[in-house]
Formats: C-alpha cells, structure tokens, sequence
C-alpha cells in the first residue's frame, strides 16, 4: 500500500530529533567528545572535530540549550548593554557597527547575544534585575560615561564584564578594550599641520567619557610638542551627535573666523560640522580642512568623503568577546588597548 501524504506528515511529526549521541555514533567518536566539541573544542584533535562537525550538518543536530543550562549552570547567552538611550543606539552608527562585530564573534562560540539599553533610570530598574539573576552569563558594556551606574550593579551581581573604552571614576581593576584615543587624536592633528594647516580647532566629545577626554588630551598635546600655544577659543564640546557638530562648529567660527582647520572628536559631529562650514559660505577643505574621528560609514557618505582616525571595530569587538568568556571561565579582568589608523581622504 503507497503511503498517503497525510500519513507521511504524521510520521516525520512523530520522528524524533536527533541526540548527542546519535552524532557521537555517526561521527565515531565519544559522548564527551561530541560534548567538547559544542563547548569550543578544546582537547579535541582536528580529526575527530571535523567528524563531529560533518555528523551535526549530516543528522540536523541543534543543541539543546535547556538542557545544557542545567547541565553547566550557564544561561548559554551574552548581554550587549548599551548604557545610552536608544535613539542614541539609532543614530550612532558605532553601535550598530559594535553590535554586529560582537554577533559575529560569539557566533564562533555558539552563543547568542541580547541587546538590551539602560539609558534612562527607569530602563535601570527594570533590567538589574534580570541581570543580578544571571540571566545572561557576562555583560559587553558600551559608552561608559564617569561613575556609570550599571558598572556598580554589575559589580554586585557577580557578573562579568568587559567595558568598552576605559571606564572612568571607577575603583579597582575592571576589563576593558580601547582604542588608543589619544594617539590616533595626535595623528590628526600631525597631518593637519604637516599640511599646512596653522589655527586648528577642535569639536571634542563629553568630558565624560574616555574618548571625549583622551581626544582632546591628545589634541592639545600634539599643539604643545609642536610649540603652538593653547587658545580655548579654538575648543567646542559637543556630545558625539550630528547637531551638536553642527551648533559647535557655527560656534567656533563666530569665536576664530580665521581658523584653517578642525579636528572632530566623531565622524557623526563632523559630518554637522562640514554643514556649518558650507552654510557659512565657506570650502572643504580649501578654506578648512576637516578630520574626523571613528571611521564609521558617515566618514565616505559625507560630502566631501571625511579624512579619519579609523578604529579597529572588529578587533574590539573580538577582544571584548575573549576577554568576557575567560572572565566566565574563571579568569582575571584584563586590559587592551590597540592602535588607530589615519585615513586620507578629500576633506583634509
């Protein structure tokens, strides 16, 4: 008798799923080779990885991630918290950027992340909570402004974490990656000079935050080295948004209308800066040469295409994620910070 299509439904409904020891014997190995495999491989030989591997695509095996959690008394996940209001997360370009870096590097570790926002204090005390009971198993903490709260919440909770950027107003070693703010700020304004450029201004970020205060450290310093004397007039604080670039970049040519260039501690601000300069009936860069700071994918949208520090988003990324699953395996917090690249292009 020829099966019916209903009765062929019935049947794979009631097929079961594949187990972890089904792929053990497709694959020809152990249990706990299978297991260490699906935990990262260590102590796995590439052989018998590759068997696991070619047995879990062959058989459809998916994890069981209940069971696992029981198993380990891990919650099998990452948090990507972002401590800023969400139309922030909308409009900077940095952290969608972030995010999908840190996706793709837990992906080589079989865990999902979570984005969650505690910008708002209400935000705040709707997700302590979740995180003090370890619904997640390590938090990537980003835009860590001086005495961020949630770092203290972390603290107490027990959870690891790593910062990105170095956290300001904090007691104690915490993990964090950075770029090397202050240098890749030096950068700019070096090429700036070297090209000719003599008033140089400068749009720094919240006096806050890492990247705000190491950006214009190194602003100033590399004026120093170079015998120009400081002249406040020349720096405008803007908070990282296209507005703020705008209004303090009007604000900075109704103080010096002879400035020949600016240095911007974001590209965000720099592309409202270059509005200002063309509002103002002035040239990019003819008139003023514009440098901007991230590299982001503002930086070859503006007109002209921004000249920018360029941040290594993928290998933050990739450190964080390293740094946060040793932390969950027991280890210490540590501290990165890697070098920034100037990128040339027509706006200086």
């Amino acid at each position: 008798m020829t099966d019916t299509a209903p009765q062929r439904r019935a049947r794979a409904r009631t097929k079961r799923p594949p187990t972890i020891l089904d792929v053990a014997a497709h694959a020809g190995v152990s249990r706990g080779t299978v297991s260490r495999v699906l935990q990262g491989g260590h102590n796995v030989s590439p052989g018998a990885r590759e068997a696991v591997d070619a047995a879990i695509r062959k058989l459809g095996y998916v994890v069981n991630r209940a069971a696992r959690s029981l198993v380990t008394q891990r919650a099998g996940s990452v948090a990507f918290l972002l401590s800023e209001t969400q139309d922030r997360f909308f409009s900077d370009p940095n952290f969608t950027t972030l995010l999908r870096a840190c996706t793709t590097a837990l992906a080589d570790h079989d865990l999902p992340l979570i984005l969650i926002t505690a910008g708002t204090e209400a935000e705040r005390r709707r997700i302590t909570p979740y995180l003090s009971a370890h619904h997640v198993d390590g938090v990537l903490l980003f835009s860590s402004h001086r005495g961020n709260p949630m770092i203290g919440h972390l603290r107490q909770a027990g959870l690891p974490f790593v910062c990105c950027g170095k956290p300001l107003g904090q007691r104690g070693t915490l993990s964090y990656v950075a770029a090397d703010d202050r240098e890749g700020a030096k950068n700019m304004v070096r090429h700036l000079l070297e090209s000719g450029r003599e008033r140089i201004a400068t749009i720094a970020g919240p006096q806050d935050t890492p990247g705000g205060l190491e950006r214009l450290h190194g602003y100033r310093e590399l004026l120093t080295e170079h015998g120009i004397a400081h002249d406040e007039r020349l720096v405008a604080v803007g908070d990282y948004s296209r507005a703020s670039g705008e209004a303090c970049m009007r604000e900075l040519l109704g103080r010096v209308p002879d400035l020949d260039a600016v240095f911007v501690a974001s590209d965000l601000m720099a592309d409202g800066a270059l509005a200002a300069i063309q509002r103002a009936g002035r040239r990019v860069p003819d008139d003023i040469a514009v440098g901007g700071f991230d590299d982001s994918p503002v930086a070859a949208a503006a007109h002209p295409p921004l000249t920018t520090i360029r941040q290594p988003w993928d290998r933050i990324s990739a450190m964080m994620v390293r740094q946060l699953l040793a932390q969950i395996d027991g280890e210490g917090p540590a501290t990165v910070i890697l070098p920034t690249e100037l990128v040339v292009r027509e706006s200086a």
